[in-house]
């Protein structure tokens, strides 16, 4: 009986050790997932932008010579 709860014991202590690593790593891609919502309304916001007109947020290298 002593072996079994032993052994229980370890289960439960290496359950622990996983699920507090498996919450580490979702708080890592969560945090990654935020800023990579943010770049992509960035991007998204400056597209639109760009199809209505306004290039007032456009650096200069980015605008096409007058010639074109």
């Amino acid at each position: 009986m002593k072996n079994l709860i032993k052994r229980l014991e370890e289960q439960v202590a290496f359950l622990q050790n996983e699920m507090s690593q498996m919450s580490n790593e979702l708080y890592c891609q969560q945090k990654e997932i935020s800023v990579l919502k943010k770049q992509f309304l960035n991007f998204e916001k400056r597209i639109n932008d760009l199809e209505i007109g306004n290039e007032a947020g456009v650096v200069m290298e980015d605008k096409k010579p007058p010639h074109y």
